[in-house]
């Protein structure tokens, strides 16, 4: 198995750079206490050396920590006592870049929300659409194409909306949209929307606005989305979790705004049902299935390069290492027989249903998970729908509906034995989890991406010096004289436009999927308790015996002490990198 990175005692080899690395976390996270190196305590020792030191801390009041700073002369002497802080405390965060920037979160690493050991793993489950298979953006703008001529030939809307292109970078996964007020936003884990991430049509809404029209910017739970993140009869939020939402999301947003510019009055609960009845209309009538299986026949033809259609070989790879062990498999997905078997075709080879111990096709989940009334069907090579009972479940056999209770009974595949890999939190793994204690995979393509930008330098020295000027704030807003008030709120000025900037390095519009300026969002909740684990891809397991332990990196608690040696995740990076709260998410 290739090492993903080095440990924790690599950096402890170095005492300098721990050393500064402690020094930072002095002036980082609090005026009142001081960090201490312990070179007595035997928690960590280095392969190279002796015991290697470790940091303690020791409570000190803020008034004998800075007393005589405190009792300056005059304003002029407190303003200039403040700005030498703040450059101390800047130098210190400069010093840092260097041991940070070299020790970056691996992109390619499986990260843990619950521990979990493939060892006891013995069945593989797994949804198909951006699970096993993955595709472009070009699919995507071909999905917002084909709704927007739906909509303007079938329900009669404005030929004016032809005007409108996808645009690929303009929403995220994740977001809340409210169907009455026809507003796009994010949310965080707290119900708290994040302002400045609110758009009507294709423009954001002033903050002020934002707060009367909610009174706040809390969402009270009574209008947030139902559980699967839908909207009950079109009076609440609509929570986007799919990766096929985007088109849909842009749509909306498109159809507003060329209303919004054209003075044109209009029902926003109609709006968004014609949306999503048009965006429906391209799976259910098999527009976007046709695209995909034309495109695949072009490319095995040699006509063309790939369009929609990603071709999958580590996917491949990790079915083969997975049937190589003797680990069962099987595949729910909502998608037709003819499209998944295109595709796998395509991705895996002809012998793929080889691998599979079942296979199910047109599912309906989430309805799969709960409705116990729906039976299993067998579907031939043909397409032909077989109405015999089905006793058995059958390799090599292709199986449509049903229901997860009569898979259970049928195959006895049940509890923590089985790891189930699915790119929807709410429909692929939330009742798994919840209700029959399978292991649940969440593969967030968007993932990958995200860490490469936390990667560079740009954002580790945004985000370092924000935290640790959010430190400095903290502790020096107890000088309420004038002269101190004003160059605090210079520091405050300067901490907001960080904030704007570190939101921009993901999404112009909306930033980071997984955290607001400093919560985590909505969507990183609902994967923290829906998702044992979570990767970019499945060609993450390529990285790991299947043998392994995932452990979930305990994150300090706000009243806990910030720098634990156990906090490192050394699957993932070289250093404590989230023992300071930069890494743990985008601002």
């Amino acid at each position: 198995m290739p090492t993903l990175s080095l440990p924790l005692s690599n950096l402890l080899r170095n005492k300098e750079s721990f050393k500064r690395l402690i020094a930072h976390f002095k002036y980082l996270h609090t005026r009142r206490g001081i960090w201490t190196v312990n070179t007595s305590s035997p928690w960590i020792s280095s392969s190279r050396g002796p015991k290697s030191a470790l940091v303690s801390w020791r409570q000190v009041p803020v008034g004998q920590l800075t007393a005589g700073d405190m009792c300056t002369s005059s304003s002029e002497d407190k303003t200039s006592w403040l700005w030498s802080i703040y450059n101390e405390t800047k130098q210190q965060t400069q010093d840092l870049i260097p041991v940070i920037s070299n020790n970056f979160v691996n992109p390619d690493t499986i990260f843990a929300n619950n521990q979990m050991s493939l060892q006891d793993i013995e069945i593989y489950g797994f949804d198909y659409d951006y699970t096993l298979a993955f595709y472009s953006s070009h699919l995507h703008t071909l999905i917002f194409n084909i709704a927007r001529d739906i909509l303007i030939d079938e329900h009669r809307y404005p030929e004016g909306l032809k005007e409108y292109d996808y645009m690929p970078n303009f929403v995220i996964r994740g977001l809340h949209y409210d169907v009455q007020k026809a507003l796009l936003m994010k949310i965080d884990a707290f119900h708290y929307i994040q302002l400045g991430t609110v758009y009507r049509g294709l423009n954001p809404v002033p903050e002020k606005e934002v707060i009367a029209m909610y009174e706040g910017s809390h969402v009270p739970l009574e209008i947030m989305s139902d559980f699967y993140g839908k909207s009950s009869h079109g009076h609440t939020m609509k929570q986007f979790m799919d990766i096929f939402s985007l088109p849909e999301m842009t749509l909306l947003s498109c159809v507003n705004d060329y209303f919004l510019k054209h003075n044109i009055d209009y029902e926003p609960v109609h709006l968004y049902k014609d949306v999503k009845e048009a965006i429906g209309d391209v799976h259910v009538r098999g527009i976007m299935y046709r695209a995909v299986e034309a495109d695949i026949v072009q490319i095995t033809s040699f006509l063309s390069a790939e369009k929609y259609i990603c071709y999958g070989e580590q996917t491949h790879a990790v079915l083969r290492k997975l049937s190589k062990n003797g680990k069962k498999m099987f595949l729910i997905t909502n998608s037709p027989f003819d499209f998944v078997d295109r595709g796998m075709n395509y991705i895996v080879g002809k012998d793929w249903r080889d691998l599979f111990d079942v296979v199910i096709v047109q599912a309906d989940k989430p309805g799969f998970f709960n409705d116990r009334r729906k039976p299993f069907r067998r579907v031939t090579d043909k397409g032909v729908l077989l109405w015999d009972r089905i006793h058995h479940l059958e390799k090599g056999q292709i199986y449509k509906q049903g229901n997860l209770y009569e898979f259970l009974r049928l195959t006895g595949w049940r509890g923590s034995k089985v790891l189930y890999f699915g790119d929807h939190i709410y429909s692929d793994l939330a009742d798994l989890t919840l209700k029959h204690g399978w292991r649940t995979g969440a593969i967030i393509p968007e993932l990958r991406k995200e860490i490469k930008i936390m990667n560079t330098e740009e954002y580790v020295h945004t985000m370092t010096w924000l935290q640790a000027l959010t430190g400095l704030l903290e502790q020096m807003q107890v000088h309420r004289d004038p002269a101190s008030q004003t160059v605090i709120q210079q520091w405050i000025n300067e901490r907001e436009e960080m904030r704007l900037r570190t939101k921009d390095i993901f999404n112009a519009q909306f930033g980071s999927l997984f955290r607001t300026y400093h919560n985590p969002t909505y969507f990183s909740r609902r994967l923290s308790r829906f998702a044992d684990i979570y990767m970019p891809s499945l060609s993450c397991l390529l990285n790991y015996d299947l043998q392994h332990t995932f452990y979930p990196r305990r994150t300090p608690l706000q009243h806990e002490s910030p720098i634990w040696p156990e906090q490192t995740s050394t699957g993932a990076m070289n250093i404590p990198f989230q023992s300071h709260r930069t890494t743990t998410g985008s601002d």
